[in-house]
């Protein structure tokens, strides 16, 4: 009879449990921008809190902080697909000026109702996207120079429009895009227990669906995300969720535009990551030669991709104007650069072919919070705009150093 040498147990078990660390190792070094990005948001909000004496967690300032990204976040996920196809756009700042324009004439001047006027500014938003997006598809001009081309042109068209001066008040519906507040079931206006419920539904929904991913990637042998990983990311998140929900429904409750920032980040982690369209944008920005001979119609990605981003900053136009209950000839200044910016904070390449929805919303966020964070604690805004371009210049070299290695 064969004996047993117990010795060589040990040292199989000690190869195990190398083997997965070394599982975890490769797992957290193959998903440093998601993982990493993730921590720098709690890091940036905890060193806020610490430093604002906790007015940076406050319901009411939690409000603020979601009114005042809503519209930078919906157009990341706009130019999160524009960059993935390999383009830029940087003309999304003076379209939100321009569509806040047109809202502005169409409501007040001419008295439509806030349906119709809406539906034609989202129009003129893809027509504009279109417009943008058929030179730089077919005729190959650089996006750089068309959107830059394009950001002058639609200033000027909004400074037309306006002629010169702010117009509004808009009507009171129209005002409830951005400011109003999902409606309360309940009695009780000290605690808005219809928002915590929605939180808690969200939380168990993104569970669920975290759970079928898994379940569908076990099953085709697809699984490389460690149970420990799994459970706390998730865990982390739906927490998260709750916690974000019961602050707010201790003040008025969760915002309409919250509702709307939910549904487009569902809307296109879903197109990006389980369509075919999503699988060609980013195979287009990966490489466009190879896309194109293995018969993908590059062009109409790459125009699809500046239409998207017309509709995204048309929404967000409403969506600025309606919180700013006017439209102004100075509206949408700047917004570019924060936009593309926590694109590339958010891990999305320069080069094209890499990005996810979440990293950009994580990015839009981290930029918010340290615009409210530094404001709060009287930061001058010479110094934000600095502290802003230096964190934006460490992501991109963090995406190139990554890439090199």
């Amino acid at each position: 009879m064969e004996s047993i040498d117990m010795s060589k147990k040990p040292a199989a078990a000690a190869a195990s449990g190398a083997v997965e660390k070394k599982d975890y190792g490769s797992f957290l070094k193959n998903n440093m921008r998601e993982y990493g990005m993730l921590m720098s948001l709690v890091a940036i909000m905890a060193f806020f809190q610490i430093m604002t004496d906790g007015t940076l967690m406050r319901p009411l300032n939690l409000t603020n902080l979601v009114l005042q990204n809503s519209y930078i976040v919906i157009m990341a996920l706009g130019m999160l697909m524009v960059i993935v196809a390999g383009h830029i756009d940087l003309s999304v700042g003076s379209v939100v000026g321009l569509i806040g324009a047109l809202a502005a004439v169409l409501m007040v001047d001419y008295g439509w109702g806030f349906v119709p006027a809406s539906i034609v500014c989202l129009i003129a938003g893809a027509l504009i996207g279109a417009a943008q997006g058929y030179w730089i598809a077919y005729f190959k001009i650089p996006s750089f120079i068309v959107t830059l081309a394009g950001m002058l042109v639609f200033k000027g068209m909004a400074l037309a429009l306006l002629q010169g001066q702010s117009l509004g008040p808009f009507p009171q519906t129209f005002q409830m895009l951005s400011s109003g507040f999902i409606p309360e079931l309940t009695d009780n206006i000290t605690f808005r227990t219809t928002s915590l419920i929605v939180g808690i539904i969200a939380a168990v929904v993104l569970i669920l669906v975290k759970l079928h991913g898994l379940r569908k990637q076990t099953k085709h042998g697809m699984e490389d995300e460690p149970a420990m990983f799994f459970l706390l990311k998730n865990g982390v998140f739906a927490i998260a969720i709750i916690a974000f929900s019961y602050l707010l429904s201790t003040y008025r409750g969760m915002p309409n535009v919250l509702i709307i920032m939910f549904a487009l980040m569902v809307l296109y982690t879903f197109i990006t990551s389980r369509t075919t369209l999503g699988r060609r944008v980013y195979a287009v920005g990966g490489n466009e030669k190879a896309a194109k001979l293995s018969g993908i119609k590059t062009e109409r990605v790459s125009f699809f991709t500046f239409v998207n981003m017309g509709v995204l900053a048309a929404l967000a136009g409403l969506i600025f104007a309606a919180r700013l209950n006017t439209a102004t000839p100075k509206a949408g200044l700047g917004f570019e650069l924060d936009v593309i910016a926590a694109c590339f904070i958010g891990g999305a390449s320069a080069s094209g072919g890499v990005g996810k929805v979440m990293g950009a919303v994580i990015g839009a966020f981290i930029m918010g919070v340290m615009n409210n964070g530094m404001s709060i604690m009287g930061i001058g805004i010479d110094y934000q705009q600095m502290i802003k371009g230096l964190v934006l210049l460490m992501a991109v070299c963090f995406d190139v150093y990554n890439k090199n290695k």
